[in-house]
């Protein structure tokens, strides 16, 4: 990310008028390797091919943000490797952590990794290292600490009906194995803004949040994602959750999350209702749907309709509703970026004057030839 891009996205946060409504996209081996034309291994084994494919998404949308930007990641086998997660890795799909943890009782087996030599933790560090210098000679920054959410980390330890099952049925144990996670991530994300002091901001991804209860919530995320989130002195804390719900939504604010990307199934306008402060949002078209299977006027379409119930864009960067997914051409992320641009500036939209529109009365409608119902109820003076 560079450093316009980051005002920007600092400006978004605080919920300044832009000249034009942003745009973002959250990017890493779902559809880099497919868009860039590489094979999985070799964009995980490669620094060159990773570092390739990331610059050349840069250079090709040039008016648009990736987050967190020079991702140096190995799908959801980053973090459960250092737990001791045998990871199986395949040339054309996503690698898979296996879980650890079969039975909940042996939970005191496990203990903390060391974010400095387990699992691929020091392989991440070591990419960004050897990279950095050609990061910064394009204009760019390391800008985020990353990682994947306690939750998301513990179901891939244990399982995920497991987890979701021992959060009702074995709370005490449910709640050492979420707490060791989280003491694992508040000492990888310091770690990573350690080895490199110009990042600002924490991403967290956990998609498993989306399916809890709201006691749930109240138990098991709110507590750990504060404090994950209260690893250091963040200007910016992003969180991504794609699942459908709304849960943990009123509670995000107080856990210190000012950006959030959210499942397409919620509009714009329901997540503004439902946060207890205003929070910037990074959504919100369909990914697979219409981002990658829909032509590039459905994503057009599908732009403009998004905010179409909108009164104020100032805290939105529009994307969709969760990561890049595979397959996405560019065409179609074209056509988004045009169809932001179409939407003219961020801020509020101005209302129609008053004086010059008049509503037509539902009776005179009703009473109206077939012809004058076709006119919208709103007619211009």
């Amino acid at each position: 990310m560079n450093q316009q891009q980051w005002d920007t996205l600092l400006e978004v946060i605080q919920g300044r008028s832009l000249p034009a409504v942003p745009t973002g996209f959250i990017i890493d081996c779902p559809w880099l390797p497919g868009w860039y034309g590489v094979g999985m291994l070799d964009y995980f084994t490669s620094d060159d091919c990773w570092f390739a494919a990331n610059r050349k998404a840069i250079e090709t949308f040039p008016d648009t943000m990736f987050l967190p930007g020079f991702w140096a990641e190995y799908g959801m086998c980053t973090e459960p490797s250092a737990f001791g997660s045998r990871c199986r890795w395949h040339p054309a799909t996503m690698p898979h952590a296996e879980k650890v943890l079969a039975d909940l009782a042996r939970v005191d087996s496990l203990s903390k990794p060391d974010v400095r030599t387990d699992g691929l933790l020091p392989f991440v560090i070591n990419r960004l290292r050897h990279t950095r210098p050609r990061i910064e000679a394009m204009g760019h920054r390391i800008k985020f600490a990353v990682a994947r959410g306690p939750l998301n980390i513990a179901s891939f330890l244990h399982g995920t009906t497991e987890l979701m099952m021992a959060m009702m049925t074995d709370p005490a144990r449910c709640h050492k194995l979420i707490g060791l996670v989280t003491d694992f991530l508040v000492d990888w994300l310091r770690y990573q803004k350690e080895e490199f002091p110009s990042i600002e901001g924490i991403m967290l991804l956990d998609d498993i949040i989306g399916f809890v209860g709201d006691r749930q919530c109240r138990d098991y995320v709110v507590p750990y994602f504060t404090r994950i989130f209260g690893a250091f002195d963040a200007k910016v804390r992003f969180l991504h959750n794609d699942a459908n719900g709304l849960v943990s939504t009123p509670y995000l604010a107080g856990m210190g999350v000012n950006l959030i990307n959210y499942s397409f199934e919620h509009s714009f306008s329901q997540l503004q209702e439902k946060t207890a402060q205003p929070i910037a949002i990074l959504g919100n078209i369909p990914p697979r749907d219409v981002l990658a299977s829909g032509s590039p006027q459905a994503v057009r379409e599908a732009v403009a309709d998004s905010v179409a119930d909108l009164g104020d864009l100032s805290r939105v960067i529009l994307s969709c509703g969760g990561g890049m997914p595979p397959d996405v051409s560019t065409e179609n992320i074209q056509a988004f970026i045009q169809a932001a641009r179409a939407l003219g500036p961020a801020g509020k939209k101005k209302k129609p004057d008053a004086e010059r529109r008049r509503i037509v009365p539902v009776a005179e409608e009703a009473d109206a030839s077939p012809s004058k119902r076709k006119r919208t109820i709103t007619e211009q003076m």
